[in-house]
Parts: structure tokens; sequence; C-alpha cells
């Protein structure tokens, strides 16, 4: 499968959200919150285009994740708001490639640190962010509802890049 990583606009509002609710059924956003996201200048929202889909030759590309991040400017501290891969999509990289994207952004934003929550029961998820970095720091009892499931609550320190002088130069 082949994406293309862009950054989101109001106008991918609904394809976001037929993914958000047919991924997350019970706790999906609102249309009006992730609206809300997509036109703030403290967020960083992308989605990924299926360009070998077989409609994208005659059609627009297939929209097969989103991935959404907060991070203002300078702040130390960033937070993944969201991300949702098609089931089609799945177990193919693309949440790890949505993820980096995040990564990399919210380090160029200045942030040390990355939080996330994560459903309790979603191992495959918990795995990828593990694989990725992140710690959990904490559990949020029945943060997700109205299904009560817990939210393990995750870290992820930054590095910050060392310089160092080109062989035979001093600094």
């Amino acid at each position: 499968m082949t994406w293309k990583l862009r950054r989101a606009t109001e106008a991918d509002l609904d394809p976001i959200m037929q993914l958000e609710t047919s991924t997350f059924t019970t706790d999906a956003w609102t249309p009006t919150a992730m609206l809300s996201d997509l036109r703030s200048r403290h967020c960083y929202y992308l989605v990924a285009e299926r360009l070998d889909a077989p409609d994208a030759i005659e059609g627009p590309a297939s929209l097969e994740g989103y991935a959404g991040l907060f991070a203002p400017e300078g702040a130390q501290e960033g937070d993944i708001q969201t991300i949702a891969v098609a089931p089609s999509a799945r177990r193919s990289g693309l949440g790890r490639t949505l993820m980096q994207a995040l990564i990399t952004e919210a380090a160029k934003r200045g942030a040390r640190e990355l939080f996330l929550e994560v459903r309790a029961d979603n191992p495959h998820a918990q795995h990828l962010y593990e694989t990725l970095g992140f710690d959990q720091i904490a559990v949020r009892v029945g943060y997700y509802q109205p299904d009560g499931v817990d939210a393990n609550v995750m870290r992820l320190e930054i590095e910050t890049p060392r310089l160092r002088p080109a062989v035979g130069q001093e600094l």
C-alpha cells in the first residue's frame, strides 16, 4: 500500500468523522470538537490518503487514517489527541508512520515530553506506543465513557538532538 500524508484541513472533516465514528463507536469525538482541533493553530492534524486504491485513478484518494497532535509552539509538553487507521490499512505500518510524523512535529514545536491516553483494552495500540518509546505512567479509571474502560496514560521523553562538529573541526 502507498499513502500520501498531508496536513488535514476543514474539508477533511466528513471523511475523518466517518473513520472516527466507525473506529470509536461508543466514544467518538463530536464533529464540533474535531473541527475545533482542525482550526486550532496549536494543533497539527495529518490525514493519510491511499494512493494505490482501486478508485484512485478515477476518483479521490481514499482516507486510510488520521492523527492529531496538540502542541503549542514553545511548550515543553504535547499531547497525541487521536489516531485512527482504517481496518483495511491496519498492521501495515501506517499507524507507526502517523505517530512518527506527530513526534517529529512535536519536537519541531519545542516539546520535550509527549503524552497520550490509550484504552486499556487495546493491546495492539499499547504495543505500538511502547515500541515508539512511550512508557505507561498512570491509569485513569473509567476514562472512556460510556463503556467505563480505563485509560493508560503514556509518556514519551523527546530527546534533544546532539550536535557534533564535523571531523577535524572545532566548535
